[in-house]
């Protein structure tokens, strides 16, 4: 469980270089024990933050407190915070004993206490037979691991972690993002990862803090950026999303009556909206339920079923994709959608084709209701 002590305050932190703006304002809260991701694409300020952290860059303005203490002044290798980097930066004519006990033995630490953090190092990231490798000898996710080795062999207040697995393949890739969250888990002390990968993000925090031009835009668990973004920006770019235009109608107890695309639905919402308010109606290809309409027509219950949201349109293509297959659909009023359905294992073909005509609706509540941006 992650602790409420803050490990790390940030307050109005302000960078820029040549006049170019990387931060601005920002304002964040880490707890100590806490799994965080910086997530956001190249040139949105994150790894800026986790360099600010790390002490490889002072603010303009602003300040970062570390356990209380303000960290302005404060050389990298004075703060208990330990980085790796997306190279590994490994020292390449050493051994992987000499990488991992390199600050030990610049610390002072006698031959007996180093051999033990270094074994403990080891296992932790299950390398134990590997000390006499190497750099060059590794792969490299064995490259990896050993960076991660160093790294907590003193085991710091907080990791910064600076897209460490983008080199690695997608399979190994999966595989240390598990191994990174139960190590963290094992260790207890706060990981701060920076990475434009949404799925690795969410596979791993315990929050997420989307960023876009230097600024915040959302912070909040993995399920409530997904399900409950705060604007366009955060919904599409943590993954696939549908925006259909609407404009409120009417409202009734904790729902709207809208209409979306020109046909009239209800929808829900905790935000506060007035008739004649335009707005955005986002859904997930996973949340929409098709039906082919010559079925809808034929069956009173289907009828009924969609009757509250109920889009008209055209399968335009079809995508396997294993347990689940895309479609492409284009709505009566040319509004294009992508649409998500699971793949009868069973069926000797899809159920839907390209040229079926569908009535396509959602459960009322599903929905993501925002003020219209433009």
């Amino acid at each position: 469980m992650v602790k409420t002590k803050p490990v790390i305050s940030i307050s109005s932190a302000s960078k820029s270089f040549d006049g170019d703006v990387a931060l601005k304002n920002f304002n964040l809260s880490i707890s100590d024990g806490e799994f965080l991701t910086l997530l956001g694409p190249s040139g949105c300020g994150k790894t800026t933050m986790l360099r600010l952290l790390g002490g490889f860059e002072e603010c303009d303005s602003g300040e970062i407190l570390l356990d209380g203490k303000s960290m302005t002044g404060v050389e990298p290798e004075n703060r208990p915070v330990n980085t790796v980097f997306q190279s590994y930066a490994l020292f390449p004519h050493m051994s992987v004993y000499d990488n991992i006990s390199f600050g030990l033995k610049i610390a002072g630490l006698n031959t007996a206490d180093i051999d033990r953090k270094v074994a403990k190092a080891l296992k932790l990231v299950r390398l134990e037979n590997m000390g006499q490798r190497m750099p060059g000898e590794l792969s490299g996710g064995q490259q990896q691991r050993i960076a991660i080795a160093r790294a907590i062999v003193n085991k710091p207040r907080v990791l910064l972690l600076d897209e460490p697995m983008s080199a690695l393949d997608y399979r190994l890739r999966k595989e240390m993002q598990k191994e990174l969250k139960e190590l963290q888990r094992t260790l207890g002390i706060t990981f701060i990862l920076v990475t434009h990968d949404q799925e690795e993000a969410f596979t791993m925090s315990d929050r997420v803090v989307v960023m876009n031009k230097g600024s915040i835009e959302q912070i909040g668990t993995p399920r409530e950026i997904y399900e409950d973004p705060a604007n366009l920006y955060v919904a599409r770019f943590v993954g696939e999303i549908n925006v259909l235009d609407g404009v409120i109608t009417g409202q009734k107890e904790n729902s709207f009556n809208a209409e979306v695309e020109g046909v009239p639905v209800i929808v829900k919402s905790k935000r506060d909206f007035s008739e004649g308010d335009k707005v955005h109606v986002l859904l997930r290809p996973e949340d929409f339920r098709i039906e082919v309409m010559r079925e809808v027509k034929d069956d009173p219950e289907l009828a009924e079923k969609f009757s509250k949201a109920l889009l008209k349109g055209r399968v335009e293509h079809t995508y396997y994709k294993g347990a689940t297959y895309d479609l492409d659909i284009t709505l009566d009023d040319g509004k294009k959608i992508l649409v998500s359905e699971f793949f009868d294992e069973d069926a000797e073909t899809l159920y839907f084709h390209a040229g079926d005509r569908v009535a396509v609706g959602w459960f009322e509540g599903w929905e993501v209701v925002l003020p219209h941006e433009g």
